[in-house]
């Protein structure tokens, strides 16, 4: 089937271009002027508005052009052991290539791993230790200011024991003037 249809194919080619072989040189149109073929027969079919049609019929192959389109394979040449140790000395450093490629691969990935994994360690300390030095800075920022504050109270407890005594050393002295 697929040699009648390159068949098919390649006379199709002839044709078009005997037909503009013959338009060239007979420029007069003639009706039946038909090629003939040995593998094809070629019928007009009534002349359309768009030009012509043409029914092409394929014959069945015959035996004779079956031997003639078989390719026979070229000879095949005697491998040596030379050669097939060539071949397998070959294969052998293309896998043991490909193998250490693999290898190579794989350990950029764990370095990879391993600077991801140290980076987020580090990030993390870092976060760890400034997380801290906050805090520390925190608790002796509301240490001050409780100390601050203590005294604040310390000192307005003086103010007011000194202020009683001297209202009570002003009521002596009231008393004793008046006594």
């Amino acid at each position: 089937m697929a040699k009648t249809a390159v068949a098919y194919k390649e006379k199709m080619k002839e044709i078009s271009v005997l037909s503009l072989i013959c338009s060239c040189l007979y420029p007069e149109t003639h009706k039946n002027i038909m090629g003939d073929f040995e593998d094809m027969d070629i019928k007009p079919i009534n002349k359309r508005a768009s030009g012509q049609a043409f029914e092409v019929i394929l014959k069945p192959p015959s035996p004779v052009s079956d031997v003639a389109h078989c390719v026979t394979s070229p000879p095949k040449r005697d491998i040596s052991l030379e050669d097939i140790q060539k071949k397998l000395e070959a294969a052998e450093d293309r896998r043991r290539s490909q193998e250490a490629q693999v290898l190579r691969a794989l350990a950029e990935k764990r370095e990879h791993e391993r600077d991801v994994l140290m980076k987020a360690m580090e990030e993390n300390s870092n976060f760890s230790r400034m997380a801290e030095e906050k805090l520390q800075m925190k608790m002796e920022q509301i240490e001050e200011n409780r100390m601050a504050y203590l005294a604040a109270i310390m000192e307005r407890l003086q103010e007011r024991e000194r202020r009683a005594q001297e209202v009570r050393r002003n009521k002596e002295l009231r008393e004793e003037v008046t006594a």
